[in-house]
C-alpha cells in the first residue's frame, strides 16, 4: 500500500475505532452507572452518589481520548507522541480491566468485554499503524522493517 493510500486507511480507521470511547464516554457522562448496568437512571441511593460521581468522571475521561484521537486524524503522520501517550493510557485502562477480569470474573455487559479489545488489542494496533505511516512519512522505504527493527535502518 503507498503511503497516502496507508495514512487514509489509518485516519479513516481512528474516525471509526474513535467512535467507542466518544459514544460510551457521552453515554457515560450523561447516563452514569446506569449504563453499565448499576442502577436506574437519575436514582442513586447516598451511597452510590461517589460511585456515579467517579463513573461520570470516567466517562468524561474517555469522552477526551476519543476526541483527542479524531483531532490527530488531519496529521495523523505528525501525531506520533499525541497517539503513543493516548495509547498508554488506554492499555493501562484496560489493565486495570484485564485485573478486574481475572480477580472477579468477566464482566456481564456485552459492551465491557468491547472495550477489553479496544483496549488491549485495538488501540495498540492502531498505535503501531500510526509509526508505519509516520515513518513512511519520513521517507523510509520499509517502515515495518523499521518499526521491528528500529536501530537497524
Amino acid at each position: 500500500m503507498n503511503t497516502h493510500d496507508n495514512r487514509r486507511a489509518l485516519q479513516i480507521a481512528i474516525a471509526v475505532a474513535g467512535i467507542v470511547p466518544v459514544s460510551a464516554g457521552l453515554a457515560g457522562v450523561l447516563m452514569g452507572p446506569a449504563l453499565a448496568g448499576l442502577g436506574s437512571h437519575g436514582e442513586a441511593a447516598s451511597s452510590a452518589v461517589s460511585l456515579d460521581s467517579h463513573f461520570r468522571y470516567l466517562s468524561g475521561l474517555l469522552l477526551a481520548i476519543g476526541l483527542i484521537f479524531w483531532s490527530s486524524i488531519p496529521t495523523i503522520e505528525r501525531r506520533g507522541m499525541l497517539v503513543r501517550a493516548l495509547t498508554l493510557i488506554v492499555v493501562i485502562g484496560g489493565l486495570g480491566r484485564a485485573l478486574s477480569l481475572v480477580e472477579l470474573g468477566p464482566p456481564g455487559s456485552d459492551g465491557m468485554r468491547l472495550a477489553l479489545i479496544m483496549e488491549l488489542v485495538v488501540t495498540p494496533l492502531i498505535c503501531l499503524w500510526q509509526r508505519q505511516v509516520e515513518l513512511q512519512a519520513q521517507g523510509h522505504e520499509q517502515p515495518l522493517h523499521d518499526l521491528l527493527h528500529p536501530g537497524l535502518s
